[in-house]
């Protein structure tokens, strides 16, 4: 039979691989330290499951679905930029959090702890996380297109709110579930740091995004299996690994 400490390793992978490929976009289009206010949206339902015992993203999806839809609708309504209005949003949420986040029970909230994630949470989180990979590689080139100019993407007829709406959502899904691994302070940094880390080394597009899964895989793996062996939270312990090697593709850069 499979422990438990396999479940959470299977499932800290396939969320990290989702999160790095969503991260080598968000990088493109300069929206990596968009996933921090948005983790930081999640605080007010993660508080929720915490006080009621149940799933975590179940209580960050909804949040951070409704931060992303008023995002978008403030975007177009407004046409303020996309980080102005995240970070607008992102502080009511973080306010509210705090109101009734309990103390005792902060430390999950805020740095994640996927060693304590069950057979069917595991489930679901592997199924998210396939599905994000799955749309994203389906949706990756017309994003990408938008990135680089919204009107040549209307030229060649691509649906520029459809999409962004699409991206935003990938955007939300992926925060809710990495509030699993490294709680709501730090998920930004599972999106950027390995994206980062493969722009320095990568030499086309595939690469790049191929890279980021890997350094994203690599990183939840080393981090994880480092916190067996000490008192560090494997959150903590999976970011760093990640500095670590972005620091190695700086000095190996191309």
């Amino acid at each position: 039979m499979i422990s438990m400490h396999a479940f959470s390793l299977v499932t800290g992978v396939c969320i990290a691989a989702a999160a790095a490929y969503l991260g080598s976009l968000m990088l493109s289009r300069r929206m990596s330290l968009v996933a921090g206010p948005l983790g930081h949206l999640t605080l007010p339902g993660i508080a929720i499951a915490l006080i009621y015992d149940f799933d975590i993203t179940l209580g960050a999806f909804p949040c951070v679905i409704l931060g992303i839809i008023l995002i978008w609708l403030f975007e177009i309504r407004t046409k303020l930029p996309m980080e102005a209005l995240t970070a607008i949003v992102f502080a009511s949420g973080v306010a509210a959090a705090f109101l009734f986040l309990p103390v005792e029970q902060a430390k999950a909230a805020l740095v994640g702890d996927i060693s304590r994630i069950g057979f069917w949470d595991a489930i679901f989180s592997m199924i998210l996380s396939f599905a994000v990979i799955a749309v994203l590689r389906k949706c990756y080139s017309k994003i990408v297109l938008i990135s680089i100019s919204e009107d040549l993407a209307k030229v060649e007829k691509i649906d520029v709110k459809k999409y962004n709406f699409i991206y935003l959502f990938l955007i939300a899904v992926v925060v809710a579930l990495g509030v699993k691994i490294v709680g709501g302070l730090l998920t930004a940094a599972l999106v950027a740091i390995p994206a980062a880390a493969s722009r320095n080394l990568s030499r086309n597009l595939f690469e790049y995004s191929l890279f980021s899964i890997i350094f994203g895989i690599s990183s939840c793996i080393f981090g994880m299996l480092l916190s067996e062996f000490c008192t560090a939270p494997a959150g903590v312990l999976i970011i760093l690994t990640n500095t670590a090697i972005f620091v190695v593709s700086i000095i190996l850069r191309r």
